[in-house]
């Protein structure tokens, strides 16, 4: 079931590091999400971070998730709660994030697994020239699991979570584009073994590095295998429309402006708390 193109508007911020927090583009997707539910656009925002390690609720609630992060923010990594569903994600210049926020067609609808579906059919569709086959399942010890899980030959590459508003939706995948999957898994292990002072018996995830590698990896997506993937996304879901890059956006996309922007990083750091 591929998404509709021609409902979407694209926000293209491939480019765009110029917003350090990593808040910044969850509270921009919340925004979005709102302008969504109330008449405006469906957009696909496809975005990058330098460095970050984005915690799910239950995460952020380990026992030893304080010594976690000041390891974590020593080594140079910023950190942050998302508000979506998942676990702990590694975010660096090598994984692309696609956003697709779009109204509700039915408020009363609370099935999320055609939002899912369209998500998976949109990344499989983009990789078909490939030559791969995408497939959907759990991986077993991969980071962040799910039955969303995507892979290629039994290496998850790709995640996807949502966030569901009264009105409309957000799913949201991140990609792992280039570099080593495998050394990103054993990153995500170590976290866990601090955040968990070493007891596997907490319920997260037992990360296994042989679970994860990227597109470079798995389909020949090189070079510049995020920018190739970005545009493959882009190809797929909007065939006749131009590339947006930084502020180069389309006229009909309104952006919340930056205070809006700033007060919702506020908003959401103050409700998404780690160790609270």
């Amino acid at each position: 079931m591929l998404m509709n193109g021609k409902n979407f508007v694209l926000l293209n911020r491939m480019n765009d590091f110029t917003h350090t927090d990593p808040l910044y583009a969850f509270a921009l997707d919340e925004l979005l999400c709102r302008s969504a539910g109330k008449g405006g656009p469906a957009v696909c925002h496809i975005w990058r971070h330098p460095g970050a390690f984005i915690m799910g609720l239950r995460d952020s609630r380990m026992p030893h998730v304080l010594e976690a992060r000041q390891w974590l923010e020593s080594s140079g990594w910023a950190t942050a709660v998302r508000n979506s569903g998942g676990a702990a994600v590694p975010l660096d210049a090598g994984v692309v994030n696609i956003s697709l926020i779009k109204p509700k067609t039915n408020v009363l609808d609370y099935h999320f697994h055609h939002d899912f579906e369209g998500m998976f059919a949109l990344i499989r569709e983009a990789l078909k020239g490939t030559g791969r086959q995408v497939d959907k399942g759990e991986i077993a010890g991969a980071y962040c699991p799910g039955e969303f899980d995507l892979s290629i030959d039994g290496f998850k590459f790709c995640g996807i979570a949502q966030r569901r508003q009264t009105h409309a939706t957000i799913v949201q995948a991140f990609v792992v584009a280039e570099g080593s999957g495998s050394a990103r898994a054993a990153f995500v292990r170590q976290f866990y073994d601090i955040a968990s002072g070493g007891d596997d018996t907490l319920g997260h995830p037992i990360v296994a590095a042989d679970s994860t590698a990227s597109l470079e990896e798995l389909a020949g997506l090189v070079p510049h295998g995020p920018h190739l993937f970005a545009q493959a996304v882009q190809r797929t879901l909007l065939p006749s429309r131009p590339a947006y890059y930084s502020t180069d956006y389309p006229p009909e996309l309104q952006l919340p402006e930056p205070a809006e922007v700033e007060a919702m990083v506020a908003t959401l750091r103050s409700r998404y708390t780690i160790g609270q």
